[in-house]
Parts: structure tokens; C-alpha cells; sequence
């Protein structure tokens, strides 16, 4: 029997190193002997998530270009000279029978050259609207499997697989946990939980929300389980209390989820694709400075459906508290956007993302 290896690279935030972890896990299951390399941006936070997954990773010396002129942008040319050799170097030395890329800076300079060598390479695009790197990979790339329809505008149509975004497998099947997750997190069965959700590394304008009206929300028989991000914890970790928890990061997503009644969050692909599977009502808060809009274009997706609850950074010193509070009492819109959100889900995602990783070696 062949023994296959694989190249990943997906990196940067949490949304594009757990598609890629997710996806190695699948390959995994299906060739247990199968050698797995990991490529990622140096001093990102890949290099410390990838081998608590359990695989080996190489840093590349890369970042991606500033908006502004900045000393960074002066040695992009040479970061980016240094990892396409460097790419190659790791490519000639692993021999990988396909290489797969999930975003991020270190994907770019790696299927780049991949492409170059004539290895089969795969992109697995999360948003639905699709960055710099990904575009120009597309033109050499073998497949491309998208979240969202209508990406022919940006892709060659011919290589597009709509298959989702891949999530941990253990969100799959929440419902059972319920009682699991209120002794873990030690909450009251009897309140209400909010969970709020910035996103891998936090988001300061949800944590300034937050901190502005805790107090109100408590008051409406609710607790709160605040994820503020690594960068913030020092800042928030004083409003601890029986009512609130706060954490830099949450290791049992599976078991918040299960444990959340409505849901706070940044509208990254990852975790709109992880909220369509948990079902839960949910508030998207997308961020704006992230290219294009593209946490707006994604949550709007959704909201579209009837699914999801869309307010701005704008508008939460007028709208959130009314929101909040008319979304609390009423049980009925809440079942209707767990309904609706759960129509969304794909939760085969990762299996046919695999299927067509399979279809390029043989």
C-alpha cells in the first residue's frame, strides 16, 4: 500500500488553523499511516495550536502586506523571496502527494510553489468573499472547495466544489451535553446563558459592549460566558464574578455551545459555519476592518435566511440593548432563528472536502 503524504498550510486566526487541522484528522482516519507537515507563518499562533493537534509544523519568515507604508511592508519583498525558497525546500525534502491550502500568509508562498513543482494542490476557501492569496493561487490550483455560492466571479468555475467549511466533529452533536456543559462551566440551570465570542484573538469593540452592559443583562436573569481573547484578558478578568466568567480562550467549544442559549459573535467563516451547526439564536457583531467587509457580507448570508440577528459596530450604542432585550424575552423568535440557522449547516464539509483531496491522488 502507498504511503501518502500531505502538506498543510492554514494559519494567521483560528478560522483558517482548524479547517486545516480538521481536515488532516479526516485524512487521518482514512490512511492512519499517512504523514502530515504543517506550514505556517513564524510567531503565529499556528505554530503553538498545530502540534497541540498533534502534528509536526515548519514556520515560514512571512506576514502580509500593511495598508500603510510601514517598515514590515519595506522587507515584505524579501520575506516573501525567503519563504517561496523556503517552500520549496520543504516540498523537495517531504515529496507531498498533494498540498492543501486553508488561507492565511504561509499558504500563499507554499501552493505557490507547489503549483510551480506540478503537485496537485487543494484551496479550501472560507468566506464569501475571497482574499488577495486565494485568487491568485486559484489559476494554478486543481480544486477549489468554496462555503458560499456564486464564487464564480473570483474562481475559475470549472475547479469550484461547494462543500462548507469544515468544523470540529465534536460540535456535531451538542444537544446530548446540555447537563455536561452546566456542571462544567458550574452554571445556574435555572438562568439563561449568554455566550460572547470575539474571535480567536478577542475583539475590542464587543468587549467594550459588554463591559458598558453587563449589569443590564445580568439583571434580566441571565449569565454571561465572556471569551474577550488573549490580548484583553488583563483588562476584563476583574469583572469575574458568580454571574460572569471571563476567559482569554475557551478549550471546550463543544461544551460552551451546548451550554449557551443565545450567542455574541464575530461573523468570521469559521464561526458562522460552527454556529450554523450548533443552531443556537445568535447576534452578529461583523468586524469591519477586515478586508472587503467580508464578516458583513458573511453574516448577511445568513441573515438573508431569517437566520441570525446582524447589527454594526454602528449601532450598538443605540440598537444592542433594545436587541438584547427583545430577543431574551421572546422563546419564539429564538426557536425560529435555531431553526432557520440549522437549514445552513454542512455538516459533511470535511468528508467531501477529503473525497476530492482522495480524487487528486489517485
Amino acid at each position: 500500500m502507498t504511503k501518502y503524504k500531505f502538506i498543510l498550510s492554514g494559519g494567521g486566526t483560528g478560522g483558517h488553523i482548524y479547517p486545516a487541522i480538521a481536515i488532516a484528522n479526516e485524512l487521518k482516519s482514512r490512511f492512519p499511516d499517512a504523514e502530515f507537515l504543517f506550514v505556517g507563518a513564524k510567531d503565529k499562533m499556528e505554530m503553538q495550536k498545530v502540534p497541540q493537534a498533534g502534528y509536526p509544523i515548519k514556520g515560514l519568515w512571512i506576514a502580509g502586506l500593511q495598508r500603510r507604508i510601514t517598515f514590515d511592508n519595506a522587507l515584505f519583498p524579501f520575506k516573501l523571496i525567503a519563504s517561496l525558497w523556503n517552500s520549496r525546500k520543504i516540498i523537495k525534502q517531504f515529496k507531498p502527494n498533494v498540498v492543501i491550502g486553508t488561507g492565511g500568509f504561509a499558504s500563499g508562498p507554499l501552493l505557490q510553489m507547489a503549483n510551480a513543482m506540478q503537485i496537485p494542490t487543494l484551496i479550501q476557501e472560507q468566506n464569501s468573499y475571497p482574499g488577495i492569496t486565494n485568487k491568485l493561487l486559484s489559476k494554478k490550483a486543481n480544486k477549489i472547495c468554496v462555503a458560499y455560492e456564486n464564487l464564480e466571479r473570483y474562481f475559475p468555475k470549472e475547479k469550484i466544489i461547494l462543500t462548507g467549511n469544515p468544523v470540529r466533529q465534536d460540535l456535531i452533536a451538542i444537544d446530548s451535553k446540555r447537563a455536561e456543559a452546566l456542571t462544567y462551566f458550574n452554571l445556574d440551570s435555572t438562568k439563561k446563558t449568554l455566550l460572547v465570542l470575539g474571535g480567536s484573538l478577542g475583539a475590542r469593540r464587543i468587549n467594550q459592549l459588554i463591559e458598558k452592559e453587563f449589569e443590564k443583562i445580568i439583571a434580566q436573569n441571565v449569565q454571561i460566558i465572556w471569551q474577550c481573547g488573549k490580548f484583553y484578558i488583563e483588562d476584563y478578568k476583574k469583572y469575574n464574578s458568580a454571574h460572569i466568567q471571563v476567559m482569554d480562550f475557551i478549550e471546550r467549544m463543544d461544551l460552551v455551545y451546548a451550554a449557551a442559549d443565545i450567542v455574541i459573535s464575530r461573523a468570521g467563516a469559521s464561526s458562522v459555519s460552527e454556529l450554523c451547526i450548533v443552531g443556537k439564536p445568535v447576534i452578529f457583531i461583523p468586524s469591519p476592518n477586515v478586508a472587503e467587509d467580508h464578516q458583513t457580507k458573511n453574516a448577511q448570508a445568513v441573515v438573508d435566511k431569517k437566520g441570525a440577528i446582524l447589527l454594526k459596530e454602528s449601532e450598538l450604542d443605540l440598537q444592542f440593548s433594545i436587541v438584547f432585550e427583545a430577543l431574551n424575552k421572546d422563546e419564539e423568535k429564538q426557536k425560529q432563528l435555531s431553526e432557520n440557522i440549522k437549514q445552513l449547516a454542512m455538516p459533511k464539509a470535511t468528508k467531501q472536502i477529503v473525497d476530492e483531496i482522495v480524487k487528486l491522488i489517485k
